[in-house]
């Protein structure tokens, strides 16, 4: 991609270092090795044993051990993403809602240093998973296409939202992870739920949201209620259930993340990208997500739009092309002969990650790592 003016260079696509990272879930662990944002040799899956400390960390143990011994060359350092909450820059982990044997806090990163001999870096998923698509996915891929189209116009800003068992989500502000002073930057699940304010955003923007919401719909009891996967076959006519229910969960759920973006977009002015689980979803939810980013406000004196940017939908062929469509004029400089250009149509947009949710997660781990050693060595 050709590099324009105040667009920040790919970071690291081309750094020989290598850095273990891991995936880690209530469920499983997947871990990979990472040079340059490409996987080195193969990946590994091992249980979380969430109810054992011993069992968890043993696997740990095991799961970076194999993946090194693959290796052409010894790893820099291990870069993962864990769930919350914890104390990411030391290390500690204290989850007690995936992960229980960890109650009470863990210092897994300097456990870790201790065994295999080399520094570890932790942080948020969602954070990483935006971070991945900031250098390698989303954000290059709308800015190739606006040099493709002949626009001038670059993004630099990225808010990332992930849509799973829980909401997650992160910000990247001119090529850089905002990471905040209690490693609590981009926690969007925390916002309030437009739906039902008295309750977090996760509550209406999650697999248990939807599932609710069909429960209610369908009046049937919650412990009847298919996997999100089945609501979705149901609610597009693949599958036998109430269909108009189906629509409903997944439209509240667009509903309530669309809000989430855009709170988040006005603090921090860019594109936002979506992934998880549910993201698959997107064809029962994204309509209801861009209508509620681009919706207004009562006044008293008349509405007000909730975004000063119009939002568009990447994922609609017809918004795509309007989004790459330039509106700009030539405005004469006051008492001079020059003209200046001007884009009228202040614009964002939101549409699926192009890495994968994992691989997001995965390159966002490595460049972190690679961040903080050269920030040490430069320090």
């Amino acid at each position: 991609m050709r590099k324009t003016e105040g667009t920040p260079a790919p970071r690291f696509h081309n750094d020989p270092r290598i850095v273990l990272t891991l995936d880690a879930g209530g469920t499983t662990f997947e871990f990979s090795a990472i040079r340059g944002h490409q996987e080195v040799g193969a990946s590994a899956v091992l249980a979380a044993e969430p109810n054992s400390l011993d069992k968890s960390l043993a696997n740990l143990v095991r799961g970076f051990e194999t993946i090194r011994q693959q290796l052409p060359e010894p790893p820099v350092a291990i870069s993962f993403a864990f769930p919350g909450p914890a104390d990411y820059p030391r290390g500690i982990v204290a989850n007690v809602g995936n992960l229980p044997a960890f109650r009470g806090g863990v210092p897994l990163g300097p456990m870790l240093e201790d065994h295999l001999g080399i520094p570890v870096f932790l942080n948020n998923d969602g954070d990483l998973f935006t971070y991945g698509e900031a250098l390698s996915g989303f954000l290059p891929f709308v800015n190739r296409l606006l040099e493709e189209a002949g626009s001038s116009r670059r993004y630099r800003n990225l808010v990332g939202l992930t849509l799973g068992t829980g909401l997650g989500g992160g910000a990247v502000i001119d090529g850089r992870l905002v990471v905040g002073d209690n490693s609590a930057g981009g926690e969007v699940w925390l916002l309030r739920n437009k739906l039902d304010p008295e309750t977090d955003a996760e509550e209406g923007a999650s697999i248990r949201a939807v599932k609710r919401t069909y429960a209610r719909a369908a009046d049937i009891p919650f412990i009847r209620v298919p996997e999100p996967k089945e609501i979705y076959r149901i609610g597009i006519g693949e599958s036998t259930g109430n269909r108009e229910a189906a629509g409903e969960a997944f439209r509240r759920l667009g509903d309530v993340a669309g809000d989430v973006l855009a709170q988040a977009l006005t603090l921090i002015d860019g594109l936002a990208v979506i992934g998880g689980g549910l993201s698959a979803a997107h064809p029962l939810f994204m309509t209801a997500l861009v209508q509620s980013m681009n919706s207004s406000f009562r006044r008293p004196s008349g509405s007000l739009k909730r975004l000063i940017p119009r939002t568009f939908n990447l994922e609609d062929p017809l918004e795509l092309r309007d989004f790459l469509t330039t509106d700009v004029r030539s405005l004469p400089v006051p008492g001079s002969e020059r003209t200046v250009s001007f884009d009228a149509l202040p614009r964002t947009a939101v549409g699926l990650s192009r890495l994968g949710t994992g691989r997001a997660v995965s390159i966002g781990a490595y460049a972190f790592a690679l961040d903080r050693l050269d920030s040490a060595d430069n320090g």
